[in-house]
């Protein structure tokens, strides 16, 4: 494994606004379902915790809309960042210039945004063709931010404009965080991408990972940050924890579980198919490694992994992943709410953290 030095990292929640927000995974409960009043709780919790910044993920038939929610959270915040998931192909890219521009003004510079690369509802797009339209959208995307004209012809976004008047607070694109484990996904992050975010695997798998994407980034004269979204179950001891993860996927059966990873947009893609072989690769408790649980993956599409342990051993596997270069971290646990506050009085009090610099 390359070793590299630690110093703060990104500590970041999730909110949960794509309806994915469970006392037991598979047993809906209305109060946890997204609402503004749900998920602004979630966010103003995440703020007085501590943490330095939270995601607003992205749907299109499940939860509430993520822009109309952040322009919201501005007014209902004034220290956390907000990560803005944004699909390609959703809004014509330099009205959401215009939007992500409004909400950085709104923020005060607050602003961070996750870029989704999936098939719209409804759409059948090929691997090549869907990273085709996410490089179109993110090169726009950063020009219009950066203040610069775009002249553009591509196959997916061909416009010819000038940046929308209002701008940012820096007058400079915010940092983009993307991810994706394909060859189409890696060489869009290798290009475009300020923090390449990974799900969770080994540490081995993790340093690996690493190392490709520091090399293709350098392929291009640039360099990436790292980040890691995994959940998390934080008890007083370790078989607390434990007991906590398996009350989580208690009610799940297998066909249920089948169900929800379905819903998702991107239940196909390469990174769900590895979150799969590393449940699968998981011992009988479903640990693939120590304080690893793979359990929670039965019930979710997408990041399929929990971080499990007492304070102090959540926190040193939090920094063994620092010790292979990850700065970012977006955690999130069942009930969000309730973990998200166990998380920020137990666990981060242990670990140096603050917002993450990106310089273009």
């Amino acid at each position: 494994m390359t070793s590299r030095s630690t110093g703060p990292c990104e500590i970041s929640w999730f909110a949960a606004l794509c309806d994915d927000d469970y006392e037991q995974l598979g047993v809906v409960d209305p109060t946890l379902q997204s609402s503004w009043e749900h998920c602004r709780q979630i966010v103003q919790q995440a703020e007085n915790s501590g943490f330095d910044n939270i995601l607003l993920p992205s749907g299109y038939a499940l939860g509430i809309d993520t822009v109309a929610f952040a322009g919201g959270m501005a007014a209902c915040t004034s220290r956390i960042r907000l990560l803005v998931a944004i699909r390609c192909g959703e809004t014509w890219t330099p009205q959401s210039a215009r939007q992500m521009a409004t909400l950085d003004h709104m923020l005060g510079g607050r602003l961070t945004i996750n870029i989704i690369s999936s098939e719209m509802p409804g759409e059948t797009l090929d691997g090549p063709s869907r990273y085709r339209r996410t490089t179109e959208v993110m090169e726009v995307l950063r020009h219009l931010l950066d203040g610069r004209r775009v002249d553009t012809t591509g196959d997916f976004v061909s416009v010819s404009v000038e940046p929308p008047r209002i701008t940012t607070a820096t007058r400079r694109c915010p940092p983009l965080y993307f991810g994706g484990l394909s060859e189409e996904a890696r060489d869009v992050a290798a290009r475009h991408a300020d923090v390449y975010l990974m799900w969770p695997d080994t540490l081995d798998n993790v340093a690996t990972l690493i190392d490709d994407m520091t090399d293709r980034a350098s392929q291009y004269g640039r360099s990436l940050r790292f980040g890691y979204r995994a959940h998390v179950v934080v008890r007083e001891t370790e078989a607390e924890a434990r007991h906590a993860a398996q009350h989580i996927v208690a009610a799940l059966d297998d066909a249920e579980g089948v169900a929800i990873r379905a819903r998702s947009l991107d239940s196909q893609s390469t990174g769900v198919r590895r979150q799969a072989e590393l449940r699968e690769s998981a011992a009988d408790d479903g640990f693939v490694e120590d304080n690893l649980w793979t359990g929670i993956g039965r019930g979710r599409s997408g990041c399929g992994a929990a971080i499990v342990g007492d304070p102090r051993q959540v926190a040193a596997k939090i920094a063994s992943y620092q010790e292979l270069g990850i700065e970012a971290f977006i955690f999130s646990g069942y009930p969000h709410l309730d973990e998200c506050k166990r998380f920020g009085t137990m666990v981060l009090p242990l670990i140096d953290h603050g917002p993450l610099e990106v310089v273009a």
